[in-house]
Parts: C-alpha cells; sequence; structure tokens
C-alpha cells in the first residue's frame, strides 16, 4: 500500500486546512514522506489546536497560509491548482459549541459550504476528503454503529458537522465535485491538544498524568469507547485520497478493540509507570450531552479501502505518552 501510496501522492498537490492541528500536521508529514507538494491552511485561532511546532519535522518542506477558512476571498485563491483538498478545518469542541453555537455555525457550517463554493467556482475538479465526527450519530441505539445509523446528536457541534457532511455530499450529486466524507471516532496520538478538557477526554487525561495529578472519570468509567492512533486515521484520509470507488461516500473509521474509559486510564498509568485517578459523579451540563456507549462498524471504509487499524490502544498510548514527556511542556502545556 505504501508503494501504491506514493505513486499517487508523488508530486501532487494538496491541501490541507487544519493542517497546522493535530490530524492535518501528522497528514502533512506522512504526504511530505510520500512526495507531495504540501499547503498547509491554518487561523491559528487560540485553543483550537494549530501550532506551528507541530510540522517541526517537515517546517522547510510546506507551504504555510495562516487564514481562516471563512474567508471565502482568501479560499477563492487558495484552491486554486490543487488536486486534493483535506478539509479538517473545525471547532471540534462540544463543550464550546453550546457554550459559543454562532462561531460553531460559522466554522462547521457555513464555512464548508463557502470553502465547497471556492473550490465549484475555481477548482471545480478537486477532490476533497473532510472530517467529519462520530459525535453526529448522538446516543447510540444499537451497537456496534453503521453509517446508516439514526442521527441525533446531543450537542450544536454534532448538528453543524452534520450540515458540513451534507454539503459536501450535495455537492458531489449536484455539481460533480469529487467529495468523501469519514467519520472519525476519539482520535490520539503525537501533536493532539492537551492543553484544556475541552477537545476530549484523552489529551486532558495526558495531561494531568504527566503533571502528577489525579485523572476524574466521570460516572462509574464503564463507558465503552473505540479510539484510532492518528497513524491509522491518516491511513483512511490517504486511502480516500487515492481511492476512486470512495468518492461520494460517507464512512465511519473505528476500531474492533472496545475499551471503557477506566481500563484507557489504567493503561495510561501501567504505560506512565505511575499515576492515580478516581470516579466522580457527572456534572450536569455534561451529563446532558453524554452519549454513553459508543463504538462504531467500520466494515465500509474496510470494504470500500481495504483500510482497517492496526495500532493497538496500548501501544499507540505508549507512543503518545513518550511524545508528551519529551515536548509536552514547552510545547503543548500552555
Amino acid at each position: 500500500m505504501d508503494n501504491d501510496l506514493f505513486s499517487y501522492y508523488k508530486d501532487r498537490p494538496v491541501v490541507i486546512t487544519g493542517g497546522l492541528g493535530f490530524i492535518g500536521s501528522n497528514l502533512a508529514i506522512r504526504l511530505v514522506e510520500l512526495g507531495a507538494k504540501v499547503t498547509l491552511i491554518d487561523s491559528l485561532i487560540p485553543d483550537y489546536g494549530g501550532n506551528l511546532f507541530n510540522i517541526d519535522p517537515v517546517k522547510d518542506l510546506v507551504k504555510i497560509n495562516i487564514a481562516d477558512v471563512r474567508d471565502g476571498h482568501g479560499m477563492n485563491y487558495l484552491v486554486r491548482g490543487q488536486d486534493i483538498m483535506f478539509n479538517l478545518a473545525g471547532q471540534v469542541s462540544h463543550i464550546d459549541s453550546m457554550e459559543d453555537p454562532y462561531t460553531d455555525l460559522e466554522i462547521n457550517a457555513k464555512s464548508q459550504l463557502s470553502i465547497l463554493e471556492s473550490c465549484r467556482r475555481n477548482n471545480p475538479d478537486i477532490k476533497i476528503i473532510y472530517a467529519s465526527t462520530r459525535q453526529i450519530y448522538g446516543k447510540p441505539q444499537y451497537l456496534p454503529v453503521d453509517e446508516v445509523h439514526p442521527l441525533k446528536p446531543t450537542d450544536v457541534n454534532g448538528i453543524n458537522k452534520i450540515a458540513g457532511e451534507y454539503y459536501h455530499i450535495l455537492y458531489h450529486e449536484v455539481y460533480g465535485i469529487k467529495t468523501v466524507v469519514l467519520r472519525l471516532t476519539n482520535t490520539y496520538g503525537p501533536r493532539l491538544l492537551i492543553k484544556h478538557n475541552r477537545q476530549g477526554f484523552l489529551g486532558w487525561f495526558i495531561h494531568l498524568l504527566l503533571d502528577n495529578k489525579e485523572i476524574k472519570i466521570f460516572g462509574d468509567g464503564q463507558q465503552l469507547r473505540d479510539l484510532n492512533y492518528v497513524d491509522d486515521a491518516v491511513a483512511a484520509l490517504l486511502m480516500s485520497g487515492a481511492e476512486k470507488k470512495a468518492e461520494g461516500q460517507i464512512m465511519n473509521l473505528g476500531d474492533s478493540q472496545v475499551v471503557s474509559l477506566e481500563d484507557i486510564v489504567k493503561i495510561m498509568i501501567e504505560v506512565n509507570g505511575a499515576g492515580k485517578y478516581s470516579l466522580i459523579p457527572f456534572p450536569e451540563k455534561l451529563k446532558k450531552i453524554d452519549i454513553g456507549h459508543y463504538y462504531s462498524d467500520h466494515r465500509k471504509a474496510k470494504k470500500i479501502l481495504g483500510w482497517e487499524p492496526k495500532v493497538l490502544v496500548k501501544d499507540g498510548l505508549a507512543n503518545t505518552i513518550e511524545y508528551y514527556k519529551k515536548y509536552g511542556k514547552e510545547h503543548y502545556w500552555q
């Protein structure tokens, strides 16, 4: 597969929105290894995850545009001449989406429509891979959750991500824009934002662990999750870009290894060699948007892309914790 991806991406112009963020930067590094000509777009909005240090290994091998996807005039220019767009820019905090719903609407819905219009008018041959989220399903009605599961999100973020998805699929069906939607699950790994707790539990748990502070798990800790190490998520993105059969499709990512929140923390403590945790009652405002158990059925991605996750949770967490022991305090704590 690596040889196939190299032959596909070598010298190909590729743009990544949200390119200085967690997944975007890991994707950029991999694309450089594959010989692609990489342009990164990121607004570097504080607290959203963009970090120039994320692309330090390839900082002289990529183009960087500090720009906001909400700027339609800028996007009109930036999409020109690109073969593929990995559209990863977004407001991903479920908590923030409830406290500031209008910003979430602008970034996750209105801006997505603007990006597609920029492509339709200035580069209709581009292929777009859009990163969506498992959060759009809400509280599962059955497990594992497949792509035909009803969509009933528990927060504003989920509603706006559904709109972003539908815009991409609509522009494929009506205008012939080559679009792919991937619904990501809990993605983790090096370069994950860990300085606050508003973008998922994994990064914040790692922060607390390495600060020698107690990790507090809401509820009984038995909520089930599937996790994807970032290298596996990047592989799915790359395969989606290269595979024609993926166009117009919506696919879940996920993992066959399902673990409870308490077991995730126990694994973190084991690989770190130290740590402590406790179980505490759910805060009322978070309990209302909690989804309970969740894990995905990702057989469609396997069928269309040949994708399967490869990194075990223990190995992925060990790699992640090692990265933050080396770089965390200087580049990720504040």
